[in-house]
């Protein structure tokens, strides 16, 4: 069902959509226990768009499968107050012998939505990612765009306060992929939805949040954060974005060559 005003406010009546404290996780190696996170603790405000930037392999997706409860910490604790977190991945992951629309009614019955409310709601969601009239295409007859747009609906379809996206614009063309940030920045701010977003591109992370998070690499810490001041509406080439992205991305360099990656 539609978001309500009142529904909007309670999601910021709590003190945190998440919160991740002194969390390290580690995995099983050849030579032993491999630390790959270490020592992350981070809140994300109701409402607020954060993005997880870093080079590959400093386990931005791996603590984001852990905000999901998809795998558990090693050391530490995360709360997600509003229940369990939404997750879109960079790969749409549609079902291709279902129609779009009813992609988004399968989220919608693992929800508990009554079946004679389904069709309804999943129609209010593509109209809300701009894909009116798209609840009878075949995930083949959408576009690498419109797919996503999709993905992004049935996300939404779970009506969790928290939504955490990995990387899900990195296989896009540039043009595409332009136009799906204004998108998710105009669903964001209607639905008052906080974002958790991976990324490694980083005039991407300006452009979308409200805060940057740098991980280091091997293990991962946070190495700093930078609050983003840039008013909305952001375009990808606004002077404000490449500046702050020149600084930004000295910062992730010196953490490649400390922790010896090419």
């Amino acid at each position: 069902m539609a978001t309500t005003f009142a529904e909007a406010e309670d999601r910021v009546a709590v003190s945190h959509a998440a919160r991740i404290d002194h969390v390290s996780k580690s995995f099983a190696g050849p030579t032993g226990q491999q630390l790959v996170l270490d020592d992350i603790s981070l809140d994300v405000a109701p409402g607020e768009f954060v993005t997880l930037l870093g080079a590959s392999g400093c386990g931005k997706s791996t603590l984001l499968n852990l905000v999901a409860g998809l795998d558990r910490p090693t050391v530490g604790s995360i709360e997600t107050p509003g229940g369990r977190p939404a997750l879109m991945f960079q790969e749409h992951a549609l079902f291709p012998w279902l129609t779009a629309g009813k992609n988004i009614e399968l989220a919608l019955r693992l929800r508990g939505v009554a079946k004679n409310e389904r069709r309804g709601e999943a129609e209010r969601l593509l109209e809300l990612v701009r894909l009116s009239g798209a609840y009878g295409k075949r995930v083949h007859e959408l576009s690498g765009g419109m797919r996503q747009r999709v993905a992004l609906a049935r996300a939404l379809a779970q009506d969790s306060d928290l939504l955490l996206m990995d990387e899900p614009f990195a296989a896009l063309d540039a043009i595409t992929r332009d136009v799906l940030h204004d998108e998710l920045t105009r669903i964001w701010r209607e639905t008052k939805l906080s974002v958790l977003f991976v990324t490694h591109n980083v005039r991407e992370a300006v452009r979308l949040a409200e805060r940057v998070v740098l991980l280091s690499s091997r293990p991962g810490r946070i190495a700093r954060q930078w609050e983003i001041g840039i008013p909305h509406p952001r375009r990808i080439e606004d002077a404000a974005v490449a500046e702050l992205s020149v600084e930004i991305t000295e910062e992730l360099r010196g953490e490649i060559r400390r922790h010896g990656q090419h």
